[in-house]
């Protein structure tokens, strides 16, 4: 009855007398199967029969709309047969997914409109990109040898496939959240979901925008709360790949997010900018994160990385791999970031965790040198106090503990 009373709502504009049945006759379909199942729920005979039976009543009707309406819905007559099959369900299976299926068919019934709406967002690539990545987490990333490459790059290929497969996780839901949950995302809230994707590629834009717009507020925000994303991104990912090196970050990164979002709290209250931005603060410059030409590069710094910090660490030890780590704040620092976390060499958790830190440092270094170039001048000294202050005290920590 309910799903009738759904259907009768649904169709409330429709003449009556063009509908099969709604309310009363879901109802009655129900019972129908009730009865005709718990007359022989072994063999279920009688429902098979009765099933075909309704199917042919129904190709009937819906043979008659289209040639007498040119109407090809075909909603209605596939929830009278779920409608139908719902009694056997009942007595066979656990109540969550009857439950289930029910709401599933009220709520499918529902939003016809709104999943038109919802395709429209769509661009011609959406479903190819999904596809990559389904093809890539699900089909290849199985299919891989979980042993080591070589002697150079001691990282198995399932290992290096994971990798790529997380980081790209973690982009790709932040794309989608950007794209199809928030079209029209704030400075705030960009700058969290940007900083989900790449702390880097939101700050320059972030930047670049504060020239552009100098009187609207919380570009300055929006920074800095995508650098406390990264902190958040990269402990998610060592809580994946390695959890004492996880809990070794675990109490220099609550103090880099608290100091982060407490930066961009303050400056948020405090910036006199009386204009807010409308609509989307970044359109289409920060590119999916599925892209053959990301993936690419990724793959081959990861490799290269890989090599570089077994040499690296095997001549030089700890303090060549805190080198590196400055060295590579320069660049992307995701795949020498997962190197560390899923090394099989004599590196201890204290120099991965040093390392990752003196890194982070480094791109935050970077990060403030180039908004400095492409920022507006109200908010390079706010740049200026943000990052040199996770920077002193990402030092002042390394000493401490």
């Amino acid at each position: 009855m309910l799903i009738g009373l759904e259907q009768r709502r649904h169709n409330i504009t429709v003449n009556f007398e063009k509908l099969f049945g709604t309310d009363r006759t879901f109802t009655l379909i129900g019972l129908l199967g009730y009865i005709l199942y718990i007359i022989s729920p072994k063999d279920m005979l009688p429902f098979i029969a009765g099933g075909g039976a309704i199917t042919l009543l129904l190709a009937i009707f819906y043979y008659q709309k289209i040639e007498q309406e040119k109407m090809f819905g075909f909603t209605s007559i596939v929830t009278a047969l779920i409608t139908y099959c719902l009694a056997p369900l009942i007595y066979t299976q656990p109540p969550w997914l009857i439950l289930l299926i029910v709401v599933c068919v009220l709520v499918l019934t529902e939003i016809k409109e709104n999943l038109f709406e919802f395709t429209q967002k769509f661009d011609n690539n959406e479903f190819i990109t999904l596809a990559k990545f389904l093809i890539l987490a699900g089909v290849i990333l199985p299919l891989l040898p979980d042993n080591p490459i070589s002697a150079a790059v001691n990282i198995s290929p399932f290992r290096f496939g994971l990798a790529i497969v997380v980081v790209s996780g973690i982009s790709y839901f932040s794309y989608l959240l950007r794209k199809f949950v928030f079209p029209n995302a704030g400075i705030l809230l960009t700058g969290i979901l940007g900083g989900l994707y790449s702390s880097t590629a939101t700050t320059f834009i972030l930047a670049r925008k504060s020239k552009e717009q100098p009187e609207v507020k919380g570009y300055i925000s929006g920074i800095v709360l995508a650098t406390t994303m990264m902190y958040l991104r990269i402990f998610l990912l060592a809580v994946f790949f390695n959890m004492d090196v996880a809990m070794g970050l675990l109490p220099y990164f609550a103090i880099f997010v608290a100091l982060s979002a407490g930066l961009s709290f303050m400056f948020w209250k405090f910036d006199k900018s009386e204009k807010d931005v409308a609509g989307p603060v970044i359109d289409k410059e920060q590119n999916n994160p599925l892209e053959l030409k990301t993936a690419t590069v990724f793959a081959f710094l990861f490799i290269l990385f890989s090599v570089v910090t077994t040499y690296v660490f095997k001549h030089y030890g700890a303090s060549g791999i805190n080198g590196l780590a400055l060295i590579v704040g320069v660049t992307d620092i995701d795949p020498f970031i997962l190197n560390l976390f899923q090394h099989n060499g004599n590196i201890t958790t204290a120099a991965i965790i040093f390392a990752v830190v003196t890194a982070i440092s480094s791109n935050n270094l970077l990060k403030l040198i180039y908004s400095l170039v492409l920022c507006g001048k109200t908010i390079r000294k706010p740049l200026i106090i943000s990052f040199l202050s996770l920077i002193v005290v990402a030092i002042a920590l390394e000493f401490i503990f």
